[in-house]
């Protein structure tokens, strides 16, 4: 079932990558348990989910659109912006890369950081527990061969509460054909942000 707006969020354990320069080497990662909370408790966040890190609408329109608006979305009394997807943590950050997103290499003030990126943040959900949690699970079997994934969807979490959530088609589809990106957008969720000014 799906989280209402006013709902509390599902508090889950994403399991993150994070740089730890004490490891030594070329690839100085390690891993790191970061829950809901850490992310959102206490604070106002935009989440945009997609159904997979590298496929076309999500690389092409849905990721950029929100590193472009970075700044000004953060203007609109927001805290932080997340990208989430049903992806381990090695897929998210390769994607992150390809995207050219801006590494993060030293700040650890974000609790996905250093290793994640400056802007948009990329979360991986890769057991798919706060997408099922958030009532958008979806498998993908016949159309695409992807198995279980997000429906694409975009929210506002204020300190665990869920205060606004566009989901595409209005609803979530399983197996579904179309792949709707009409209001989960980063236009669309300026101007929601605009009109709570």
């Amino acid at each position: 079932m799906a989280v209402s707006e006013g709902g509390e969020i599902p508090n889950v354990v994403f399991k993150a990558r994070v740089r730890d320069e004490s490891i030594g080497g070329s690839n100085p990662f390690t891993w790191k348990d970061v829950s809901s909370a850490d992310l959102f408790k206490g604070k106002r966040s935009v989440v945009f989910a997609l159904p997979g890190a590298f496929t076309p609408t999500c690389s092409s329109t849905h990721l950029p659109g929100y590193e472009t608006n970075y700044d000004l979305i953060k203007s609109l009394g927001v805290d932080e912006i997340y990208c989430l997807s049903v992806n381990d943590a090695f897929v998210m950050r390769q994607w992150g890369i390809h995207q050219g997103l801006e590494k993060e290499d030293k700040d650890a003030s974000n609790p996905l950081n250093p290793g994640n990126f400056k802007k948009v943040k990329l979360v991986p959900d890769g057991a798919a527990l706060f997408t099922r949690g958030m009532g958008m699970s979806c498998i993908w079997d016949t159309e695409r061969g992807f198995g279980e994934r997000s429906w694409r969807y975009s929210c506002v979490i204020n300190d665990m509460k869920l205060e606004k959530i566009f989901v595409e088609g209005g609803a979530v589809v399983q197996n579904s054909g179309p792949d709707p990106f009409e209001v989960s957008d980063a236009d669309t969720m300026v101007k929601y942000l605009q009109s709570k000014k």
